[in-house]
């Protein structure tokens, strides 16, 4: 934890999607990515994953869907795509200046030293509600 100028302390940080349908939602994160939520309010659901938490909340707005909104590291990213895939995810396609999907899966060069890795291969798709959700492998 860091305390910081502004004198209080930040404990955590959680991730809110907004969705519009919270059961669409609810089914969807349980089929294709196999998550069941911790706990459930009136108009939200909470998840904990890999010791951190995200969570649905139903709401008027919607994703813009046109960058990522949380990502899922993973071990074995291709394996990860393949296995979402099976279940029907559809992932993005990327042909940009420095980023280009093959399959589904970007390369990046450099992306995130500090966890020990030369870069990063990550994959992208939308949920149910049109949330960006990225999955990212580091490559040592």
């Amino acid at each position: 934890m860091q305390i910081h100028a502004n004198g209080f302390e930040y404990s955590s940080v959680a991730v809110r999607l907004p969705v519009q349908d919270l059961e669409r939602a609810r089914l969807f994160y349980l089929e294709k990515l196999g998550l069941q939520p911790d706990e459930t309010r009136p108009g939200g659901l909470l998840y904990f994953c890999g010791g951190t938490s995200f969570g649905l909340f139903t709401s008027r707005g919607c994703a813009s869907g046109t960058h990522t909104q949380m990502g899922f590291e993973v071990s074995d990213l291709r394996t990860a795509v393949a296995v979402l895939r099976s279940r029907g995810v559809v992932f993005e396609t990327y042909d940009l200046p420095g980023l280009k999907t093959i399959d589904g899966i970007a390369e990046i060069a450099g992306n995130y030293p500090s966890k020990g890795g030369k870069g990063e291969l990550a994959a992208w798709f939308k949920d149910s509600e049109g949330n960006m959700i990225g999955l990212g492998q580091a490559l040592r």
